[in-house]
């Protein structure tokens, strides 16, 4: 209730700065995604979790991947969205939310899917603060909005949230920029006393394709340890034609090394291609490829790393307005045995499953 009375507060500061501001209005939203999975490499007694991704991150049961409830502020000088969550995927994606002395920590944050406040400051310029959605890819935390029903891995292995301070800018019709400054990748609560720094540039050539660029640079080791510099880049592209839409997405990035000198590396890179057969119904599948050879940003029991190329084909249909029923066949394969086998407690170099998932918008 605390953090609720705050945040209330906290919208309604500036609509008292811009007395002019006649143009408020707040509207209230919901969302439910329930799923079932099936992984064809089983499960454990007694562990149903699948690895690797946030979604699906259950097998062999019926489960909520996302919900959550939201309250939306908008005017011609401020802006701002509440939204509170729950679900597995949840879960997956804020167990390693930092924690650092004893109000911090994944309790607490993964509630949170947004938090945060927005100020008009120049006419094509807004300040927003605090929680909020990652300034990198293009694939949303909201599965709904995602052309696929799972996300990428190179969705999966950056940032979904951020907490800081951004500055975007539409600096003409076709460019926007934006500027962000974070606590860290992926934390809401520091792990040092560093900031991280964050760029996306977003360029509309034509009505039917669009590029864009973002980063992140930042120190992402404890104040305990040696600092390891992220640098973090991404290059991305949409194309749109008739009912057939393309997403492009590369990544690269590099960090230090520790407690050793130099640097190590990784890259991935998705193909998600849409076909709308009808109003009601889509198919979509995707190609995709990630390389982390040194275990940067994914763990593994064997040595070589996480090198993982994998493919899908899902159909979605939507028999009302509001409805989202998407079925989804995806697999991948391993340069070395990295996912578990769950029956014989070994480990394969292939994965495949099925995922079926029914959500209501509303």
């Amino acid at each position: 209730m605390r953090m609720l009375l705050f945040v209330g507060v906290w919208l309604a500061l500036p609509a008292r700065l811009a007395a002019q501001d006649t143009t408020h209005a707040v509207t209230l939203g919901a969302f439910v995604d329930t799923y079932y999975a099936w992984d064809a490499n089983g499960a454990a007694p007694g562990d149903f979790d699948r690895p690797y991704v946030t979604q699906p991150a259950r097998q062999d049961e019926f489960n909520v991947n996302l919900a959550f409830v939201e309250a939306k502020l908008t005017g011609s000088n401020v802006r701002g969205r509440l939204a509170l969550q729950t679900g597995t995927s949840v879960q997956v994606n804020y167990a390693g939310e930092p924690r650092t002395g004893t109000v911090s920590g994944p309790d607490l944050a993964r509630l949170i899917q947004e938090a945060v406040v927005g100020v008009r400051v120049a006419r094509t310029l807004w300040v927003d603060a605090g929680v909020y959605f990652s300034h990198i890819g293009q694939e949303s935390w909201i599965s709904a909005q995602n052309p696929t029903y799972t996300r990428s891995l190179i969705a999966e292995f950056s940032p979904y949230y951020e907490s800081g301070v951004k500055a975007t800018w539409a600096a003409t019709s076709k460019l926007t920029a934006q500027l962000d400054v974070l606590n860290g990748w992926q934390d809401i609560a520091n792990v040092n006393r560093d900031r991280a720094v964050g760029m996306r540039l977003d360029y509309a050539v034509t009505p039917s394709l669009a590029v864009g660029y973002d980063n992140f640079i930042g120190n992402v080791a404890p104040d305990t340890a040696r600092s390891q510099l992220r640098v973090f880049n991404e290059v991305l592209a949409s194309v749109t034609g008739g009912r057939t839409q393309l997403w492009l997405t590369f990544d690269y990035g590099v960090q230090g090394r520790a407690p050793t000198a130099g640097t190590a590396a990784w890259f991935g890179g998705a193909a998600i291609v849409r076909y709308a057969v009808s109003p009601k119904v889509a198919v979509a599948g995707r190609l995709e490829d990630y390389e982390d050879r040194d275990g940067v940003i994914v763990a593994t029991p064997a040595p070589g790393g996480y090198r993982v190329a994998g493919a899908s084909l899902g159909v979605d249909v939507s028999p009302e307005t509001d409805v989202l029923w998407r079925t989804e066949v995806r697999g991948f394969g391993a340069r070395s045995a990295v996912f578990p086998l769950r029956t014989s407690g070994a480990y394969g170099r292939r994965d495949a499953f099925v995922v079926s998932s029914l959500a209501l918008t509303f």
